[in-house]
């Protein structure tokens, strides 16, 4: 199958060379072509460049682009979308002044979405993750990444994990898994966080390895949660197991965190809305990307990764949603662009790179997806009739889309 898009007024996010992230002053430029032309075959990005260059050509199907832009799905490398029904409840606590950190206590936030998954059955948990799912490719997302987290049992965790293989199996997305065992402290093991520690090093993290659910592991490395000591413990236990790091870390305190991370070469630091000096100077020359969660910071009103001061120190930054049913409940990428415009003031160009290549990147598909080069999967928006890539920020409340193609293949 051969498509041609032609008369493209900008086909944005253009890579002659597969490259693995952009950092500092690189993430504000963004190679862009106009009046441009794309080639895709068989699923995959063949070729591309000015109208002026191309060269008549018999294509299966071609689709005149005249007055929008092309530009890569976006890449989501940091969600828990595999949850079980939601948490409206605290929503409204919120309004009425609890903090997240109150809500918990008292047994909301994280254990109360466990509760839940656990009376759920895999098949329920599965035809409600595969909605989600289909929502976010619809607005623009083409590579994801999902954490369990909501089980915090040995068959609670493995549950989740299958049903994010069966998304996998079943939808043509790139999907990473995460094992985020270790999201909190259930409460059985209220009083014995030790036990419940040995339990994901001995008894889970085997059972994930051996039935090859998970690429990466996760642990939310926070006061009240899991200690740094902790989090070097588990992180050490997964690696012997072959899994990658991605870490919560700096959501409300720093507390040593994204050291920890850089120390096992987490592929990705996530949250980052509290940043001291140390901090960024930490992630400076290293290969673990920093993920921000504006999402986050918009509902729960707590301040926003300060994106400014880590990309003028020189870091690269990624971008992502958080998407979880208590303090992030949105799959949408076209929000959290424009939230990192708008709170965290990033230019355009920084957060579409922080949420393509970047993003890519934090999750291990930078070979795959995140740029319009040759050999990549041909997962790409197809924008309405706009005047520049600015008004994609801009436009805060209606997604500029009007087609996304996975693999080629124009979606619903």
């Amino acid at each position: 199958m051969i498509t041609l898009f032609k008369n493209i007024k900008e086909l944005i996010q253009v890579r002659n060379e597969t490259i693995s992230f952009v950092s500092g002053k690189n993430m504000n430029v963004l190679p862009t072509i106009k009046n441009a032309y794309l080639l895709v075959e068989n699923g995959i990005i063949a070729d591309f460049g000015s109208m002026s260059n191309l060269k008549s050509m018999d294509a299966d199907e071609v689709i005149d682009a005249t007055g929008k832009m092309i530009l890569p799905t976006w890449c989501d490398s940091h969600t828990h979308l595999v949850y079980s029904g939601n948490r409206e409840s605290e929503f409204v606590d919120r309004i009425k002044g609890l903090s997240y950190q109150e809500i918990a206590n008292k047994g909301g936030g994280i254990l109360n979405s466990a509760k839940k998954l656990q009376e759920t059955s895999e098949d329920n948990l599965y035809e409600q993750s595969k909605v989600r799912l289909e929502e976010v490719i619809r607005l623009g997302t083409g590579a994801i990444e999902i954490k369990s987290g909501y089980g915090l049992t040995l068959e609670s965790e493995l549950k989740m994990l299958r049903v994010i293989k069966r998304l996998k199996e079943n939808y043509t997305v790139p999907i990473k898994a995460t094992f985020l065992g270790a999201h909190a402290v259930p409460s059985e093991f209220k009083n014995n966080k030790e036990g419940y520690i040995k339990l994901l090093i001995e008894e889970v993290l085997p059972q994930v390895a051996q039935q090859k659910l998970a690429e990466y592991m996760d642990v939310f490395c926070e006061k009240g949660y899991f200690s740094v000591e902790d989090t070097e413990r588990i992180l050490q236990a997964g690696k012997k197991y072959g899994l990658t790091p991605k870490i919560h870390v700096n959501q409300f305190n720093s507390i040593g965190g994204v050291q920890a991370g850089v120390k096992y070469k987490a592929l990705s630091v996530d949250h980052l809305e509290e940043m001291t000096n140390e901090d960024i100077e930490a992630l400076k020359n290293t290969k673990t990307m920093p993920v921000a969660l504006p999402g986050c910071s918009y509902f729960l009103s707590i301040p926003y990764t300060p994106a400014r001061k880590m990309i003028d120190a020189g870091l690269p930054l990624a971008l992502a949603t958080d998407y979880n049913p208590g303090s992030s409940p949105s799959g949408n990428m076209n929000f959290v662009v424009s939230a990192a415009s708008v709170k965290m003031k990033m230019t355009p160009e920084e957060a579409i790179n922080a949420v393509t290549i970047n993003g890519a990147y934090a999750m291990g598909l930078e070979k795959e997806v995140g740029s319009i080069t040759v050999g990549k999967r041909a997962n790409i928006i197809l924008t309405k009739p706009i005047n520049s890539y600015g008004f994609i920020p801009y436009s805060f409340g209606n997604p500029q889309i009007e087609s996304v193609y996975i693999s080629g293949k124009k979606i619903g």
